[in-house]
């Protein structure tokens, strides 16, 4: 299938590994020019590798810590264009309201709350201007199932997704498309040292964390490229009547979990 995305400027936040990596390369997979975004030149390393292995061109890569004041203006003026932007950057701690206090919860915020409505806020109105351009944000299923062991996540991914609604449902008359997917537990090394860590704490050793996953549906974790063929597959013409709406993808667990 063309997805008809031949030679889109695609910028990708939190891009040098997991599912932001594995998204740029989906879209580079489509003929897109990928910009990879972070804040770890190591990381940026391995990117690089994993292109290359995979027979890709060499994407474009900023290094920068999005959660810094004024960055989202910085790396907008570093790549004034783009068709496609991929708000992805940020890992929100887990724990209760009691185990994550104000300093750190602010600073959870200031990269994925803040940094997606900043990047939104640079780079929409130009989108606006010529009258085309999408915006992907990549946000969490706590946002629409929040659980107390994870209110920090749970309350900043509820308010992308009320973000996101509210802007796709206005952008789409000048011509920008807005969405958001909110993806289940999805294999990673952030979420293994998570699910570790639980393992540790209800099973009195972290190597059990395999176990954890069978409580997920098809008794696995979802797999990054489950996530990042949809974001591109949305992201193209294709799925042209798509903004103001997040997408659940999560083996239908919500609705499993609220039927019991």
């Amino acid at each position: 299938m063309n997805l008809q995305l031949q030679q889109k400027r695609v910028l990708v936040t939190g891009s040098s590994k997991g599912i932001g990596l594995t998204i740029a390369m989906a879209f580079a997979r489509e003929g897109a020019q990928a910009i990879l975004v972070a804040r770890d030149q190591g990381n940026f390393d391995k990117a690089l590798q994993a292109f290359a292995q995979a027979g890709l061109p060499a994407p474009e890569t900023v290094v920068m810590d999005l959660s810094a004041a004024g960055a989202a203006g910085q790396l907008k003026a570093l790549v004034p264009e783009v068709d496609i932007l991929v708000n992805n950057a940020g890992a929100i701690p887990g724990g209760s309201i009691e185990d994550v206090d104000e300093a750190r919860w602010r600073s959870a915020w200031e990269l994925k709350v803040f940094g997606y409505i900043n990047l939104t806020r640079a780079y929409l109105p130009m989108m606006q201007a010529r009258g085309h351009g999408v915006i992907c944000n990549i946000i969490g299923m706590a946002g629409a199932a929040p659980r107390a062991d994870y209110i920090c996540g749970a309350t900043g991914n509820a308010a992308l997704m009320a973000f996101t609604c509210g802007v796709g449902g206005d952008s789409i008359k000048h011509g920008v498309r807005v969405f958001g997917i909110n993806p289940s537990p999805t294999r990673s090394d952030r979420m293994q040292g998570m699910l570790e860590q639980q393992a540790a704490k209800n099973l009195g050793d972290a190597k059990r964390w395999t176990e954890l996953t069978s409580k997920f549906p098809m008794g696995r974790l979802a797999e990054p490229s489950e996530m990042a063929e949809l974001a591109v597959f949305c992201s193209s013409p294709l799925c042209s009547y798509l903004s103001g709406s997040v997408i659940n993808v999560d083996g239908g667990q919500l609705y499993a979990t609220a039927a019991k």
